[in-house]
């Protein structure tokens, strides 16, 4: 009897862990468009954090033009979204993506920042060397004219 209740216990956890958390809704987002969205939304947050005001002065709202983008409803990303987060590695996995696409961006953003840096540093020693080679210019013209004096004397 022990060894029929241990096997019956064992078949019933082995059902039970496959047993799916959060049923696949209708209308499932397939997961590369559900991490495309999380990554604009990703963006969006990161604008926000950074400059409330640009994105609170917009007329339109910017969630759901995101959602807009890619023709999905609120609903529809929200049963998505459970879905996925139901499972905790397909998540994370979502998760790890998004972030390493958000720092391949950022390396990108930092190199265009640097080279713009660079060639503002140029233009600003230009304008400065401009000024200093003017300045020596007239240097040398009024060294000129006080040499004349001296050989008209």
């Amino acid at each position: 009897m022990k060894k029929l209740v241990l096997i019956f216990l064992v078949l019933f956890l082995a059902v039970s862990c496959k047993k799916e958390l959060v049923k696949e809704p209708k209308g499932l987002l397939d997961r590369e468009k559900m991490v495309n969205i999380m990554y604009d939304l990703s963006v969006l947050e990161a604008v926000r954090y950074q400059n409330p005001l640009s994105v609170d002065s917009m007329d339109t709202n910017p969630t759901k033009f995101i959602l807009r983008k890619y023709k999905v409803d609120s609903v529809q990303f929200s049963q998505s979204n459970k879905y996925y987060a139901a499972n905790y590695e397909t998540y994370k996995d979502m998760f790890d993506e998004i972030n390493a696409r958000l720092e391949k961006q950022k390396k990108v953003l930092d190199s265009l920042v640097k080279i713009e840096d660079k060639k503002a540093a140029k233009k600003s020693k230009t304008k400065i060397d401009d000024k200093e080679g003017g300045k020596k210019t007239q240097d040398l013209k009024n060294a000129d004219a006080s040499k004349e004096k001296m050989e008209l004397r």
